[in-house]
């Protein structure tokens, strides 16, 4: 396991996220309203503050995804999960959360609604080729194994 130091500014009164278990690969982050409550109505989206501000190291990302208990239990996603926050961004993380269920959802300051996890990613040199290696799968795509 890695161990990345990342600059963080905190504007928000909440603490900084934080992992929930010392194996989690992500890190719970909280709404900050003060303006106060937000309310999603079913298919309603907004952008939630957090508050926080982040200089990632070169060469890392941070993704946004959502929490499973939320998209279980209340049908509250990310709009664009993963979100991507690139290295080169220095404005306030912003969380696009959407309401795919069947109720109102209201968010409150301090709520937890996503999950942060930093990762190390490659930059890509594309080699124009006439054609691929092949492979036992080929082009099966989608459901092409089968269901058992």
């Amino acid at each position: 396991m890695d161990r990345v130091k990342i600059k963080v500014i905190n504007k928000s009164h909440h603490p900084l996220p934080d992992y929930g278990t010392f194996e989690a690969a992500g890190m719970d982050v909280r709404a900050y309203l003060p303006e106060g409550p937000v309310t999603l109505k079913p298919l309603q989206r907004a952008l939630i503050s957090t508050g926080l501000y982040m200089q990632l190291p070169e060469g890392y990302e941070c993704q946004i995804r959502p929490r499973s208990g939320m998209a279980l239990n209340y049908g509250i996603t990310i709009a664009n999960s993963p979100g991507t926050v690139d290295a080169d961004y220095r404005g306030e993380i912003g969380i696009i959360l959407l309401n795919l269920g069947e109720n109102d959802f209201t968010v409150n300051d301090g709520d937890r609604i996503c999950q942060m996890v930093i990762k190390q990613y490659s930059h890509v040199t594309w080699e124009p080729v006439k054609e691929l290696d092949r492979t036992k799968r080929e082009d099966g795509a989608f459901g092409h194994t089968g269901r058992s």
